[in-house]
């Protein structure tokens, strides 16, 4: 009898040893690993996921980010539909943001400043008097490790990065993740997860710019955008929140129903003067099936995101002006792209009444956002 349990231990074992090795050749042929430049004296990796689709998303190690989102149209032609460069040169010496994680603190932060308990803190400033996305050497500029996870079903790839106390001024060490899933439903899932070891801010989100039409391929003022939020956060001259959160309704910032970005983006009204057009938070409604869609009535794409965080800033691509050129040498005009960024309001450090962007060591910050491609 102990010799059947003990044949029947090593089949089992030996069978979850070959699903393991089958699984582990899974993924490598689901996500494609290669070497992309040198950063620093760091290598720099470029990924190519690619789901049972058959359709593509690259991700590189320099700023976590997105660099190639290739889905298909009503027809099923498949093109890109995010900004990034071909070469890694062209990258790092292209728009520091085009799909990168950004952080300590994405968004803006007043003067550079904010206090806590008591000590104020001074950021390095790279948007005129205020810190932008973590300033001129956030996450964005940094080379994160990477690793493919052998238990994954679908094609997946995490990067981490550790944070030394007070880079660009914020306190703490902090341990970053930030985990790309790539579904067969078409879906990009980002986690992050983020702790400290001292009492610091974050605010960490993906800086993705999306046309729907193709990157590169005209401008998006075409797109019907569509926000479940009843508020926005309004900003002064310097695009810092003034405190108040306006509703949207009877203004150009309704996008509660479809609307197209270009029907009201060039009214006189004191936000858009300020923005150049829209470059603000919305104030995000927890209930619904998504939180911000994008379609395009051309191709057919469907852009849907989902998150988890208070706010959603909508970008209409205002300071695009031809000067970078992407994959293959497209320039991206004016208000060619849309950015929807996911996380908490500007400046939340010096406003108390807004949701909290304080972590607190023992504390374990997790959050998920989800951009989901169709097509109708």
């Amino acid at each position: 009898m102990k010799r059947i349990v003990l044949f029947s231990l090593i089949v089992i074992i030996g069978s979850i040893s070959l699903n393991s090795c089958r699984q582990s050749s899974k993924n490598k042929e689901m996500v494609k690993k290669e070497n992309f430049g040198v950063f620093k004296g760091k290598d720099v990796f470029l990924f190519t996921l690619t789901n049972k689709n058959g359709n593509v998303v690259k991700l590189t190690s320099f700023g976590a980010r997105i660099t190639w989102i290739e889905v298909p149209d009503r027809s099923g032609r498949k093109e890109n539909i995010t900004f990034g460069y071909d070469t890694f040169e062209g990258m790092i010496n292209g728009d520091p943001y085009f799909g990168s994680v950004v952080g300590r603190y994405a968004n803006r932060i007043a003067k550079g400043k904010f206090t806590l308990d008591g000590t104020e803190y001074t950021l390095p400033v790279n948007d005129g008097d205020n810190t932008l996305h973590g300033g001129p050497e956030g996450w964005h500029s940094v080379v994160w490790d990477a690793e493919i996870p052998e238990n994954a079903d679908v094609p997946t790839v995490r990067f981490t990065y550790q944070s030394p106390d007070m880079e660009a001024g914020f306190p703490g060490n902090m341990n970053v993740e930030a985990t790309y899933t790539w579904t067969d439903n078409n879906e990009i899932v980002i986690d992050y997860k983020c702790v400290t070891d001292k009492k610091t801010v974050l605010n960490i989100t993906n800086h993705a710019y999306f046309n729907l039409h193709g990157a590169g391929n005209r401008d998006i003022l075409d797109h019907e955008v569509t926000i479940n939020a009843d508020r926005f956060v309004p900003v002064d001259s310097g695009l810092i929140p003034t405190g108040e959160l306006r509703p949207v309704a009877g203004t150009p910032f309704d996008f509660t129903s479809p609307r197209n970005v270009g029907e009201r983006i060039n009214e006189d009204y004191d936000q858009l003067v300020i923005g150049g057009g829209y470059d603000h938070t919305f104030v995000l409604d927890s209930d619904r099936e998504y939180d911000a869609r994008v379609f395009d009535p051309v191709s057919g794409r469907v852009l849907e995101v989902l998150s988890d965080q208070p706010g959603v800033q909508f970008y209409s691509g205002n300071f695009l002006d031809s000067s970078q050129k992407g994959h293959g040498g497209k320039p991206y005009i004016h208000r060619s792209g849309l950015c929807l960024e996911t996380g908490h309001y500007p400046d939340s450090p010096n406003h108390p009444d807004f949701p909290s962007t304080t972590l607190n060591p023992g504390e374990t910050f997790t959050s998920q956002t989800v951009y989901r491609f169709s097509v109708e």
